[in-house]
């Protein structure tokens, strides 16, 4: 997934990337395991971290005493949200929360939750909001806690030294549905084909569902979400091959190139948690 933060030479400085547009993040209102409500519009106003992980994830437990320690330092303008993936029973996750000493409030996440989230791949997955409740940035397995820490700061306007903030288009990367904005897609080699076979082409992806086992995903977005899939990636190949051996798509002379219809909806099933 998208690497965020950026450790470079010397004489290059260090970057933090945040959506150019952010989407709203789906709201939700659950029953944490203190038996208060947890809900994204209680911590409205502030920057929040939320936080999908499971207790049997070592990498998950890896970086709770660094969680820990952020939502302790930034208290007042910052809010960790803890949605765990979890089979285990209640009484099973409690103890490992009294055991870490977890102050910020975790819950359940049902499938629905996580499918409104694009489908959980990877643990931990989080999502980082700014004060207005918008999805910024979403990382995927353990990150450095001087990431987190930077990207909050950014986002509440405190200094950040020198670090560089980037905006990005999300073509995926954040939510799946956004799928439809990607001009290029990972494991997928474009450069054989003219401009407009490669319109031709990304509207293909975008219009034809994977059969990789019920996924329901179109060949674009089983690409972005699950890049070791041989389905997408096989048929993917086939469409390229096939647009690189027909005639050139040619524009009519002093007309604009060719733009694809692209429409995309969000998965209705999830994958299994890798």
């Amino acid at each position: 997934m998208l690497l965020s933060f950026l450790l470079c030479r010397q004489d290059q400085q260090t970057a933090i990337r945040f959506v150019r547009n952010p989407d709203p993040a789906p709201d939700f209102k659950l029953m944490g395991l203190d038996g208060k409500p947890v809900t994204l519009a209680d911590s409205h106003g502030k920057v929040i971290l939320l936080n999908f992980w499971a207790t049997w994830c070592g990498p998950c437990r890896a970086e709770l005493y660094d969680l820990i320690d952020l939502q302790a330092k930034y208290k007042d303008r910052f809010q960790i949200l803890s949605l765990i993936v979890d089979d285990d029973d209640s009484a099973t996750i409690q103890a490992v929360v009294e055991k870490y000493g977890i102050n910020y409030p975790v819950a359940l996440a049902p499938n629905e939750i996580r499918m409104q989230y694009g489908g959980i791949a990877a643990l931990p997955t989080s999502f980082v909001l700014d004060t207005e409740g918008r999805i910024v940035q979403k990382h995927e397995g353990l990150r450095d806690p001087r990431l987190y820490e930077t990207e909050i700061r950014a986002l509440l306007g405190l200094p950040i030294g020198n670090v560089r903030v980037e905006t990005f288009d999300d073509t995926g990367q954040i939510f799946i549905k956004n799928a439809v904005r990607a001009t290029e897609l990972p494991g997928v080699d474009l450069s054989k084909l003219t401009p407009e076979q490669k319109i031709v082409a990304l509207h293909k992806f975008n219009a034809e569902g994977c059969n990789c086992g019920g996924c329901q995903y179109t060949l674009a977005q089983c690409r972005i979400y699950d890049r070791n899939c041989q389905s997408s990636r096989a048929a993917t190949e086939k469409i390229i091959a096939a647009l690189a051996h027909s005639a050139p798509v040619k524009s009519a002379p002093g007309s604009p190139p060719p733009q694809p219809a692209l429409s995309a909806s969000p998965p209705t099933s999830e994958k299994p948690l890798e």
